[in-house]
């Protein structure tokens, strides 16, 4: 299954969710099973930065690492390279439909039943990694 992980501007909680998940499959030798993982975003906003300081400190404390990381934005053929595609909130969502096109909207899916707080705002990239930590774990289970 190769998964797409989408948020606002690809700097914090979509890119917390690619390298978490990377890492979570590597540890759990399922690079067979899910053998593309990547990141985007839905605004313009941040392309081409790396992961935002905070939200990497916070993945280093579980011994994640997002170097090499730059935002880019989701595209149309994101669609075709992708099985899933998860985004982290109904903002995301309705976006990415506007993005996409409605008739391409059978992948996407929220990661998480509510929306994943977004911690550029919020400040708390704890409860980010675990509320990511959840729906990761889920995608892992199924």
């Amino acid at each position: 299954m190769k998964i797409l992980f989408v948020c606002h501007g690809n700097i914090c909680r979509s890119a917390m969710a690619e390298y978490m998940f990377k890492k979570m499959v590597k540890d759990n030798c399922l690079e067979k099973e899910f053998p593309l993982i990547e990141s985007a975003a839905v605004s313009t906003e941040e392309l081409g930065n790396p992961v935002y300081p905070p939200a990497r400190a916070e993945l280093a404390q579980h011994g994640i690492t997002c170097q090499g990381h730059r935002a880019r934005q989701i595209t149309r053929s994101d669609y075709d390279r992708f099985d899933r595609i998860y985004v982290m909130d109904r903002m995301n969502l309705r976006l990415i439909r506007g993005i996409l096109g409605q008739e391409r909207m059978d992948k996407v899916s929220m990661l998480l039943d509510h929306d994943i707080a977004d911690p550029w705002y919020t400040d708390n990239f704890h409860n980010t990694y675990t509320d990511l930590l959840q729906g990761l774990t889920a995608i892992i289970k199924k």
